[in-house]
């Protein structure tokens, strides 16, 4: 099976960003972790071991290639919203793991003895670097993958297998560099050089379990989400006429706020059952609630 035929596939349910990458290792990406870890630049939401990071193979014995997916998720701007556009439509981890599945039987069909892995940002690897390396986009100085028509506005998935499709060529594009999100990021995350400070990023602030400090409580209050941050994002220049999704499940059944009533009066099975489609679901009633009560200055 040849990547032509793949790429066809996977434009016909409507996935235009496709690329393939190796199986590594990728001691390049090694050294990058080795160097954030040292730096105290994680969140310790990240896979914890660094074999499975940089060596497919960890996680599949006979891997032999990557496909990896850019799944376009910007609708449009909307002034008043409190969470992150990437809550707008349906949950990404549902949609994403559908899709990949569709590609994996797609092959299955196709290719004897086909085997093969879906990740929908639940995989060890790191998929940024993976889409980078597959040609898909290129990295922001926020850390986001830029692609040409969707801007940064995706989710990333990928499927390990066990197929020697043809790989594609990195991306060696860059941003411009012009530095508007350093200085409009809220929490100061954005260091300037490629690298961030995960843990002063607001979405993280936002997604965070434990007690919030006064100063992230100060970061929460001044910038309005409850959920998510799309500040470095949205002053990107590559954001600017960027295509909308062409994916409908990211284009139907949109909500925009979250009401604070609604919450407050609504117990943690009604939250989950209401809410079980959206991306901040997983996080649960109580974070979302507290974000709530920061923002308000209010004390429940």
């Amino acid at each position: 099976m040849n990547n032509k035929k793949l790429k066809e596939f996977c434009n016909s349910i409507g996935i235009s960003c496709v690329g393939i990458t190796g199986v590594g290792p990728y001691y390049d990406l090694e050294k990058i972790i080795i160097d954030r870890l040292e730096n105290n630049l994680f969140t310790g939401m990240e896979e914890p071991s660094i074999e499975k990071r940089i060596n497919p193979r960890a996680t599949m014995e006979n891997a032999k290639s990557i496909i990896v997916c850019a799944f376009p998720y910007f609708i449009e701007n909307v002034l008043d919203s409190n969470i992150s556009k990437y809550c707008y439509g349906k949950d990404y981890h549902i949609v994403v793991k559908e899709k990949l599945n569709q590609i994996g039987e797609y092959v299955n069909n196709e290719v004897k003895d086909f085997e093969y892995m879906i990740f929908a940002d639940n995989g060890p690897l790191v998929d940024r670097y993976l889409a980078n390396e597959s040609g898909i986009g290129y990295y922001g100085i926020n850390n986001n993958i830029i692609t040409d028509e969707y801007g940064s506005y995706i989710f990333i998935g990928y499927i390990i297998n066990n197929y020697n499709f043809e790989l594609d060529n990195k991306s060696n594009k860059t941003c411009i560099k012009c530095g508007k999100c350093i200085k409009s990021c809220p929490g100061k995350a954005i260091l300037g050089n490629f690298k961030i400070d995960p843990k002063k990023c607001l979405s993280y602030i936002t997604q965070k379990k434990e007690e919030l400090s006064e100063n992230e409580k100060t970061i929460l209050k001044n910038n309005k989400k409850i959920f998510g941050c799309d500040i470095c994002q949205d002053v990107c220049p590559h954001n600017i006429n960027i295509s909308k999704t062409n994916i409908k499940e990211f284009a139907q059944d949109l909500m925009y706020r979250l009401n604070e009533e609604d919450i407050y009066n609504m117990s943690n099975k009604e939250f989950k059952r209401k809410y079980k489609d959206k991306a901040f679901s997983w996080r649960g009633k109580k974070i979302i609630q507290r974000n709530m009560e920061v923002l308000n200055e209010k004390n429940f």
